[in-house]
């Protein structure tokens, strides 16, 4: 074969053969129009972690009219106006219920997936999501602030589930050559929902008296396009050759996918997979935490998802306005800075998914980390010299601008691929039940918890965020073993053979650097 473009030799190469020549991007692009990959990547990210973005900017537009509508209802209803306290309360728990649907909704992703597959699962997601959506049109000409709770528990519900199902989803459908470059369009969704969120709440656009309750309905509509367009495409490969054990509709989902070939390497590895699990069942939670074999694995993902939660990254999301505030800048400006930090996420994951492939994980992981935690500790200093030159402020809004380039390009863009690929099978649903509980109920906690540290600790809060990115980078480097090109099986065996120097007698170990 001398071309990648002679198709009917093209054709006889398996998928290992065919795409893993890629120097460039231009050959990637080539490979997913080659069936419905490309496509697929598109629809399911819209109804995944776009949603969870999307969610999390927009609310923070249209808060002073959703304010001012609980009062006016709460009066029209009981002919007093409501306390000021009441007001507030209620309005935490518009915001706080959609954190408590995500944790509930990435709960049951195990149960859900068991019952229903990838495909059908999402589907269903997203009818439960035009289901909020319908509810929260009508809960302004009706009144009912209670309408406004119910449909942000159910956008909570969906987000939680259907970032957990994209994940699986994109995981179980990708070549182990290009996975890292596949699973991290998770994070690339994520950022562009955050940007569509901020947009769509700008005033010219949607951030109107008129117009809050489509507002925050932005999200949904884009469900919709899955919910049409999903049943088009195949099943997840792994699921149904691993669980289903159907191999001809295992190959036929990887053609439609991924271009015409017999995909026997990719084939084999599934079936030796399949094999080595022996017919496990899938694991639930309380089994896969009291197992032995996976303890590293969990506790990398504990480490790494736990530091992601808590580096600060979701402090400068929520709060960006207050720390630009605290920085200086002037308020009419704020909203069009945030804009930009939003553009340089995506930018930055779309320059993550070029080198993933080609760096590795561990690395990616570790210098993200470690560059996250100088630049935060540079965010103190710069606050706390604010006063002291004109120029000090806009050097705030560069450091933000590298804290979020360093996230997408490390840990946002990396962990969607490494938490799918380090556990098998049968463990895997149960470990994503894991991760959604530490990302949402760290989510909540740290909402709660920031404004009161902003308050207190003011510019040196940072410094905590640092520490974190520092204690994650240093666990990373010296424990973490590379997993770029490998198989679920071969990860899970070298996270078995990892010890830490004297702890064990085994002679076939993964020495650390410790």
């Amino acid at each position: 074969m001398t071309s990648v473009d002679s198709s009917f030799d093209y054709h006889e190469e398996t998928l290992d053969e065919q795409t893993f020549k890629w120097t460039d991007m231009d050959n990637l692009l080539r490979q997913l129009v080659r069936g419905k990959a490309l496509f697929f990547i598109v629809v399911l990210g819209l109804g995944g972690c776009f949603q969870v973005g999307c969610h999390n900017t927009l609310i923070s537009s249209p808060s002073p009219f959703i304010k001012s509508f609980i009062n006016s209802s709460w009066t029209q209803r009981y002919g007093e106006a409501p306390g000021e306290n009441t007001v507030t309360f209620i309005w935490s728990a518009v915001v706080s219920v959609f954190a408590l649907g995500g944790l509930l909704g990435s709960i049951s992703v195990r149960w859900v997936t068991n019952l229903l597959g990838r495909k059908r699962a999402m589907i269903w997601n997203n009818a439960i999501n035009v289901v909020g959506l319908g509810i929260m049109i009508i809960s302004k000409p009706v009144k009912s602030f209670e309408m406004i709770l119910i449909s942000r528990f159910f956008f909570g519900f969906t987000s939680g589930l259907g970032g957990n199902l994209h994940v699986i989803y994109l995981g179980e459908i990708s070549p182990k050559k290009i996975r890292g470059t596949v699973t991290l369009t998770v994070a690339t969704f994520k950022a562009v929902g955050k940007l569509t969120g901020q947009f769509a709440g700008l005033s010219e656009i949607l951030g109107r008296e008129d117009w809050w309750n489509i507002l925050l309905c932005v999200p949904a509509f884009f469900s919709i396009i899955q919910m049409v367009t999903l049943p088009f495409f195949p099943e997840a490969p792994r699921y149904l050759l691993i669980e289903k054990g159907n191999t001809e509709q295992c190959k036929k989902a990887l053609q439609c996918l991924w271009g015409p070939g017999d995909y026997k390497l990719e084939i084999e590895e599934m079936l030796l997979e399949q094999a080595s699990l022996g017919g496990e069942h899938s694991k639930t939670l309380m089994e896969l935490l009291r197992d032995r074999s996976v303890r590293w694995q969990l506790l990398s993902i504990f480490v790494i998802n736990g530091a992601i939660q808590f580096s600060g990254i979701s402090a400068v999301g929520v709060f960006s306005f207050s720390i630009f505030q605290e920085a200086g800048i002037p308020v009419e400006k704020i909203r069009y800075v945030t804009l930009g930090v939003g553009v340089s996420e995506i930018l930055t994951n779309i320059t993550c998914g070029l080198l993933i492939d080609r760096v590795g994980r561990r690395v990616m992981l570790w210098a993200g980390f470690g560059s996250m935690a100088v630049i935060m500790a540079l965010i103190t200093v710069s606050l706390e010299l604010k006063d002291y030159s004109f120029w000090t402020p806009y050097s705030t809004v560069a450091l933000v601008f590298l804290f979020v380039i360093c996230f997408g390009g490390g840990p946002s863009g990396v962990v969607p691929s490494f938490n799918h690929e380090i556990f098998v099978q049968s463990y895997r649903s149960a470990a994503f039940v894991f991760i959604g509980i530490m990302t949402w109920a760290g989510f909540t906690v740290l909402g709660f918890i920031f404004p009161f540290l902003l308050a207190a600790l003011k510019s040196f809060s940072f410094m905590l965020f640092s520490c974190v990115c520092l204690a994650a980078s240093l666990y990373i480097f010296f424990t973490l073993p590379e997993t770029k090109g490998k198989t679920p099986l071969e990860i899970s065996e070298e996270f078995r053979n990892i010890r830490i120097s004297g702890s064990s007698t085994d002679d076939k170990c993964l020495e650390t650097r410790l």
